[in-house]
């Protein structure tokens, strides 16, 4: 099973927030139309950096469906769902009208801390229950537990519907070790901004990206280049983009970006609780590197 449509740029997208803590469709409303004119391939839809984990179970399927209905099939929409009860996950595919995404993406089982045996049998089960193919998201910063290079290529040549993996691992080699050995049809996907220009160059497919919240052109032009092989025109790109990316992280995802797209205009800085927007000295710092 192949989803070559999933190449290029999603954006792992924000979910924004009034005063109040409710969500913010408006804003929301007006950032879709800049992702999609920012020319990026995909959306993904309640992932981390769109504070999933602070959702109710009916705000998850409005927010699904207005995205998905305001998008109006002209790019792809991923789901993002997981978790670490491989029963209730798969109990949560009857929440989502999952005719109206392209794929899901699935982060592995975080706290638990499985084996690589249990992640796999994790995935199986997750897969045999779901209509769409997944994308496998390996994030060992939050989860605990890092997917193996032979425990991926496990999946991907022995379940039909892993048809990919988002690697936030930010291990170079380990990568590598799947983009050399991976099926033919297995997308590889950065999860690290930083490090998406040098992956593409050793063959990764894309990226689910957080800066391009705010940078959509830019960064997929980025990434478009990249993978044409136009590596210095890439550059250019690149680094005038890591300028940003380096302060993103320093106080968490999503308070970040959001504060960059607050400075830019495009939404509120709001977080939902435990999360909290960044210091007024981190605030000042990324403004002298916006563009």
């Amino acid at each position: 099973m192949s989803l070559s449509k999933l190449k290029g740029t999603g954006i792992a997208i924000v979910t924004p927030f009034t005063a109040s803590s409710d969500i913010d469709y408006e804003a929301l409303s007006s950032l879709i139309e800049y992702w999609i004119n920012g020319k990026v391939e995909y959306l993904v839809v309640m992932g981390t950096t769109g504070e999933s984990a602070t959702l109710s179970k009916t705000e998850k399927s409005e927010l699904f469906n207005f995205v998905t209905k305001q998008v109006s099939g002209r790019i792809p929409v991923v789901l993002g769902l997981g978790g670490n009860n491989t029963r209730a996950l798969i109990e949560q595919l009857n929440d989502f009208d999952l005719n109206k995404a392209t794929a899901i993406l699935s982060v592995s089982p975080y706290y638990n801390k499985p084996t690589q045996e249990g992640i796999f049998q994790h995935y199986k089960a997750f897969a045999s229950a779901s209509p769409l193919p997944i994308i496998v998201y390996n994030v060992p910063g939050r989860t605990s537990s890092n997917i193996l290079p032979e425990t991926t290529l496990r999946m991907a040549k022995e379940i039909e519907k892993i048809v990919g993996i988002k690697e936030a691992s930010g291990n170079m080699e380990q990568i590598m070790q799947i983009i050399a050995n991976r099926p033919a049809d297995f997308i590889v996907l950065s999860g690290d901004d930083a490090i998406t220009l040098p992956l593409i160059a050793a063959g990764a497919d894309g990226v689910i990206s957080v800066v391009a919240n705010a940078y959509p052109y830019e960064f997929s032009e980025m990434v478009r280049l990249a993978s044409a092989s136009r590596l210095t025109e890439a550059r250019n790109f690149h680094y005038r983009l890591l300028n940003i990316i380096q302060y993103l992280f320093i106080e968490g995802n999503p308070a970040g970006i959001k504060t960059v797209m607050h400075l830019k205009s495009l939404c509120q800085p709001h977080l939902r609780l435990p999360l909290v927007s960044v210091s007024d000295q981190l605030t000042q710092r990324i403004k002298t590197v916006l563009f």
